[in-house]
């Protein structure tokens, strides 16, 4: 009996497999270094400049803080409006992407690809393609972020509905339930709370992105960002850091008691 038990136990990594193991990665983390000029004698001897940054910055120029209200209550909006506008998108795409919904492969995997290179291209990149079809302002800000937000929630849908139980689906195939039936009363109970967890994660994501795309002309909290760092008045930078940082605590702080509630 014992040495059945001792045939059936699982048998342990061999240390040989975990050494090889480290030695691949920092084989890999040394090469990378090397192609990429990045020494750590580089990082020490530039480590004593980043005290000289911080008491530039410090004390911050909070007299500076009534010119920025503004524009950090337009990055907010601008996440709001992208991240809904975008989420509102991501249910028709994220249904037509999941394989236990939709059974048409030359339908999901097109979808699919589109998804993924979304993704591919960051948001900063399309602020800044918006910027030269539409002008300078807000709304590229807001077309960068719905573009973003549907790439981001209709994956995450997509994958929680491919795991959602099947029973109840089968249930109403059985009974001759219409597609808009099992979506309606099968799906949606099943999917509901998590896609209001994943747009209030990707709202939090847009809060953070938002903040930095005036840096391209897309509006918000970012031009002012580029206007101080411009003209280097780090003490004005540390206002709008400080600011922004406050600002996207609260927001991470709200979601989570949401998520908390929705789950």
């Amino acid at each position: 009996m014992s040495t059945q038990t001792e045939l059936n136990r699982p048998k342990a990594p061999s240390r040989l497999k975990h050494y090889l193991t480290a030695m691949i990665i920092i084989l890999l983390l040394w090469g990378s270094s090397v192609q990429t000029d990045a020494t750590l004698g580089e990082l020490i001897e530039g480590f004593p400049n980043m005290f000289d940054l911080l008491e530039e910055m410090f004390p911050p120029k909070w007299s500076y803080f009534d010119n920025i209200v503004g524009a950090m209550l337009e990055t907010i909006r601008m996440a709001l409006i992208g991240t809904t506008i975008g989420a509102i998108l991501a249910i028709p795409v994220a249904l037509l992407s999941a394989s236990n919904i939709t059974k048409s492969g030359w339908l999901r995997y097109p979808l699919r690809f589109v998804l993924n290179l979304i993704r591919t291209i960051p948001d900063l990149l399309l602020a800044a393609i918006f910027v030269s079809i539409v002008g300078i302002g807000p709304l590229p800000g807001m077309m960068a972020l719905t573009i973003f937000s549907l790439g981001l929630i209709a994956k995450l849908t997509y994958e929680a509905l491919e795991a959602i139980d099947r029973g109840p689906l089968e249930a109403m195939t059985a009974v001759g339930a219409t597609g808009l039936q099992r979506i309606i009363y099968a799906v949606i109970p099943q999917i509901q709370a998590h896609f209001m967890s994943f747009t209030l994660y990707t709202f939090e994501i847009n809060v953070r992105a938002a903040a930095v795309l005036g840096l391209v002309g897309a509006g918000g909290i970012g031009h002012y960002y580029e206007i101080t760092l411009g003209f280097l008045e780090y003490d004005k930078t540390s206002v709008i850091i400080i600011f922004t940082l406050a600002i996207v605590l609260l927001i991470d702080y709200s979601s989570t008691k949401l998520r908390e509630k929705l789950l």
